[in-house]
């Protein structure tokens, strides 16, 4: 009820133990904190926070126009109502080293397990776009040096992600990513990678775990969670699927009314009263209430 029963750092630390083990992670992007409670009712490993999900549920491009205020509230609202780690996309760090430092703390104190910091010129781009541009590698390393600095909690999971990919090939994605982990990267998520040739290329060359982007749409081919983990890839991301996949039967509903006068036709597709009732956990909440207007000091 209400919140998470477990703290920031228990999930933190859970979430290391998980990586350390090898096992395939899959994290569905959460848009809101109830998209949130439906993946951990559904049985994840843990939530993502996608900047293109948030970009676009506040009706904007993600062309780098949210701010780190806005990345962090939100953050902390999803957080809060689940016990499953969540991931943050934190995309250059919103500025220069210092900038990164205190992103890092704000997204700590939000209750996060895990940030990734891009290497893209600020503003950013969405990964998937052309005409991306990258810094240069003594830039990138100081912001994951400076991320990695910052942490106070360790089991913080600081993730470097690196799009140079687009720009230069694979060798390239394999140099820069060896160089962040030099400056203290925990895992790589190497973006907009085109075949599992170069999951494999990436995987063979690094010691960290690994993130697959499995955005629907973008220059990636859409691989399996099996696929994935036979190519050694330890956690997968499904960044603006809910949302996508809520917008797209919004449209078929809002075109229903219009065509039909009511939505009598969907009502098969959406959640009921009472599964949503049950997400929330009304019974509990009804429970403590009553618990509360009937109590009685003892004579």
């Amino acid at each position: 009820m209400l919140h998470s029963t477990l703290s920031h750092a228990e999930k933190r630390r859970l979430f290391r133990e998980r990586l350390a083990s090898n096992e395939l992670l899959a994290f569905p992007g959460a848009f809101s904190p109830l998209s949130a409670k439906l993946i951990e009712r559904k049985g994840f490993d843990g939530v993502y926070i996608s900047g293109a999900a948030l970009a676009a549920d506040l009706a904007l491009p993600d062309i780098g126009l949210t701010t780190l205020s806005e990345v962090s509230q939100r953050s902390a609202q999803i957080a809060r109502v689940t016990d499953l780690p969540s991931l943050v996309d934190a995309d250059t760090g919103f500025g220069e080293p210092m900038n990164v430092a205190r992103t890092v703390q704000l997204l700590e104190d939000a209750g996060v397990a895990g940030l990734h910091i891009e290497d893209q010129v600020n503003p950013k781009r969405c990964g998937h776009l052309d005409g991306k541009q990258v810094v240069d590698e003594l830039t990138a390393v100081q912001r994951i040096s400076a991320a990695v600095a910052a942490r106070r909690d360790s089991n913080l999971v600081i993730m470097a992600r690196t799009d140079i990919r687009a720009l230069e090939g694979v060798d390239a994605a394999i140099d820069r990513s060896k160089a962040l982990v030099d400056a203290g990267a925990d895992a790589i998520f190497p973006e907009a990678m085109l075949d599992l040739r170069e999951f494999e290329a990436v995987r063979a060359a690094l010691d960290v775990p690994l993130l697959a982007n499995m955005t629907e749409f973008g220059k990636s081919e859409l691989f399996t969670l099996r696929q994935l983990q036979d190519v050694g890839v330890n956690i997968v991301i499904f960044p603006v699927s809910l949302l996508r996949l809520s917008m797209g039967i919004a449209e078929r509903g809002l075109d229903a009314i219009k065509e039909h006068g009511s939505l009598a036709g969907l009502t098969s597709e959406m959640q009921t009263r009472a599964q949503l009732y049950e997400l929330l956990d009304y019974a509990s909440y009804a429970e403590y209430d009553e618990s509360v207007y009937n109590f009685r000091l003892p004579r």
